[in-house]
């Protein structure tokens, strides 16, 4: 009998429904259950086939028994080993190259100094920094968020130079991120499963949690919204391919017509009936089974350990094209 295992924390609706409609669906020889472990002998093979993580992100121990368990076979959605690398600025910067519109944003050194550090460990750090250029590139209305953060943690919206210092000041000895506010008329959150199926909803983050989805699901109904739909469907799954990320969320900030991907490191996302609602809710119930299940009917799997295929799409998507040589060169090159 091959087991799915959930990985989870304080979240109660979605691990639950999960579990039950896997087993709902009576695979054969799979069963689904709530992950148990304690003290993992470093020759123990794993019990699941597949885990669906939803907590490691918060738990160093569960992050080490997932990648022991991914080591010896087991599939972990998400690989932890590239969720433990990933970061925000790195996201921007990789979204850019592949093509996906992202606000500018620049990356900013610590304002305390990290644990265990002192100032003869900065020394190659410029000093003092040229706060001026980062205001010039960025803007003065603009989102101080830390690169490895989630749940809004620790976000500062500024609109001039005193709020930007008052925040960065704030920031402790978080690496933090300074990106440009997008003047946005509409909001949406994308629901990306298994790189393939994207749920598209209306979000909108300046209300209280509870009510940031403000409707079950959108449609594309003129030709301009359609358009905008496909365009932000293909952009997620881009971003998801070459993350390689079979679980996640992509937030887009649409100004001027323009869908700005704002944040998509989010391998836990939000998936609770109260706050994505009843048809987003069944929507993702729905496809993280059918994917846990595919997953387990091909496991055990090793994975292949290497940044170049944790970046699974990176190197096909944005590889530089080459370009042939002309007709003079090539009869150069020939002659010599």
């Amino acid at each position: 009998m091959k087991k799915i295992g959930i990985l989870f924390g304080v979240e109660n609706s979605f691990p639950s429904a999960l579990v039950e409609r896997i087993n709902a669906q009576n695979p054969a020889g799979i069963q689904a259950e709530f992950v148990q472990t304690g003290a993992v002998d470093i020759g123990e093979v794993p019990n699941y086939a597949v885990i669906v993580d939803r907590i490691s992100h918060d738990v160093p121990y569960y992050r080490a028994f997932l990648k022991h368990a991914a080591l010896n076979g087991a599939i972990v959605i998400n690989n932890p080993f590239w969720s433990s690398a990933d970061d925000k600025f790195f996201n921007y910067a990789l979204a850019r190259r592949l093509g996906v519109a992202v606000p500018t944003a620049v990356l900013l050194p610590h304002k305390q100094l990290p644990n265990g550090t002192s100032h003869k460990s900065m020394r190659n750090l410029e000093y003092p920094l040229d706060w001026e250029s980062v205001i010039a590139t960025v803007g003065e209305h603009g989102f101080l968020k830390p690169i490895d953060g989630g749940g809004w943690r620790d976000v500062h919206e500024v609109h001039n130079r005193e709020e930007f210092f008052r925040a960065y000041d704030q920031s402790r000895d978080l690496c933090m991120a300074y990106q440009r506010a997008v003047e946005y008329t509409e909001y949406f959150r994308c629901f990306v499963v298994a790189q393939k199926a994207v749920r598209i909803m209306p979000y909108n983050p300046r209300l209280p949690h509870s009510e940031r989805y403000s409707a079950d699901s959108a449609r594309a109904t003129t030709f301009h919204a359609r358009k905008l739909f496909k365009r932000m469907q293909d952009d997620a799954l881009k971003l998801c391919r070459a993350l390689g990320y079979d679980l996640n969320s992509v937030e887009f900030a649409v100004e001027n017509g323009v869908p700005y991907a704002i944040d998509f490191l989010n391998s836990v996302p939000d998936a609770d009936v109260y706050s994505v609602g009843e048809k987003n809710f069944e929507w993702i119930v729905e496809q993280v089974a059918e994917m846990a299940i595919a997953r387990a009917k091909t496991a055990p799997r090793l994975l292949g350990l290497r940044w170049q295929s944790l970046l699974s799409g990176h190197t096909s998507s944005a590889r530089p094209e080459k370009r042939k040589p002309s007709a003079g060169k090539r009869a150069a090159k020939t002659q010599a």
